[in-house]
């Protein structure tokens, strides 16, 4: 594969298996370019997925002596490429060296891929651009200038839901118990109580359920359990006296901060605990350093409602071969761009479609 004239050399192994010098040009690659400086494009989660799955692999690539890029993903079965995390990373991508352009299906040949499928694809990565098939916002709170100033935009922007936040955190206060909250609890028991929260959720909505997939529960344990000065996994909890009533699971890289995991005691429900959580845990935050609360996709009500502004997220795939460019119009024609000579790969479309996904979800 050719990369700013040079014959790039790729060369695959597992995340975990990474050196400190490739961990140290990966972080300087994030730190160079602010789209690749999320938390679910860094080689600690990627780490940790590959710690327990058996099918996580990273695509190195080298111009001479100097590493270029990494292409963390999982290999399913037919050949089928998902992200590293599938269905629980919201943001993925080739992570580079500034300024470069690189072959998508050369990249599939060197992973031993026939697909690549994204769901969440970080902006800036144009050469896979050109396969998305739909293209959503993702939700952010800017803390640049402190939360007293999102806070005060947030008045202005949305008063009802700032009164009711008022409203509720004195009746539950009144109700239960005075209100603790704790920014980076260590309690593991908390963790397990998040947890159940959402496993009952999940269970009420008709939802996956990711906790009931023992891999899933050992990575958030494993991020749970990983610190250092650029990354961490952080549990925020909310007490009404010893009672815990909401909690979030999150990844901080640098100054963003991505939601991951949160839930409620649903008999606190009406007191609406996880968004007095939310906007405490986003008040300590901005203390601490963080600029950016990245909330992620797909669009909610809640999200519209605090959000500062969004990014652009992709949703596509990548398909190599004569087959695959078939597909690939079909699926860009289905998206809102058809015409008469491409209707015709509907049903091909449609059945491929289904077999990729289901052979690309999570395992």
């Amino acid at each position: 594969m050719v990369i700013r004239g040079s014959q790039v050399q790729i060369s695959l192994a597992r995340p975990h298996e990474l050196g400190p010098d490739e961990i140290a040009a990966w972080h300087s690659m994030q730190r160079t370019t602010g789209s690749l400086a999320n938390p679910f494009m860094s080689p600690e989660f990627a780490v940790a997925i590959s710690r327990f799955r058996a099918d996580a692999r990273i695509a190195v690539l080298t111009d001479g002596p100097e590493v270029v890029g990494f292409f963390p993903f999982e290999k399913r079965r037919f050949g089928v490429g998902v992200p590293i995390g599938a269905g629980l990373s919201n943001r993925h991508g080739l992570i580079h060296v500034p300024a470069i352009e690189w072959d998508p299906g050369g990249l599939l040949r060197a992973c031993k891929l026939s697909v690549w499928q994204f769901d969440y694809l970080a902006e800036g990565q144009r050469p896979f651009e050109h396969y998305a098939a739909a293209v959503t916002p993702s939700a952010l709170i800017d803390l640049t200038d402190g939360f007293a100033s999102y806070k005060e935009k947030l008045s202005v922007k949305s008063p009802r839901l700032c009164k009711n936040m008022d409203r509720n955190t004195y009746e539950l206060a009144r109700d239960v118990d005075e209100l603790r909250y704790v920014v980076d609890s260590r309690d593991m028991a908390g963790l397990r109580t998040l947890m159940t929260w959402k496993s009952a959720q999940c269970r009420r909505k008709g939802w996956f359920d990711g906790f009931d997939r023992p891999w899933i529960v050992d990575v958030v344990d494993y991020l749970f359990n990983t610190r250092s000065d650029r990354f961490m996994g952080l549990l925020s909890l909310l007490y009404a006296g010893d009672i815990p009533v909401a909690a979030q699971f999150g990844l901080r890289f640098d100054g963003l901060f991505a939601g991951w995991f949160t839930a409620y005691d649903a008999r606190y429900a009406k007191y609406s605990p996880g968004l007095l959580q939310f906007m405490r845990m986003a008040e300590d935050l901005a203390a601490a350093g963080i600029h950016m609360i990245d909330l992620g996709s797909p669009p909610s009500s809640y999200k519209e409602r605090l959000q500062s502004r969004d990014i652009l997220v992709a949703e596509g795939m990548v398909i190599k071969g004569p087959l695959g460019a078939s597909m690939h119009r079909a699926r860009r024609a289905v998206a809102g761009c058809a015409d008469h000579q491409i209707r015709q790969h509907r049903v091909m479309f449609r059945v491929a479609d289904g077999l990729l996904r289901h052979y690309g979800r999570i395992g």
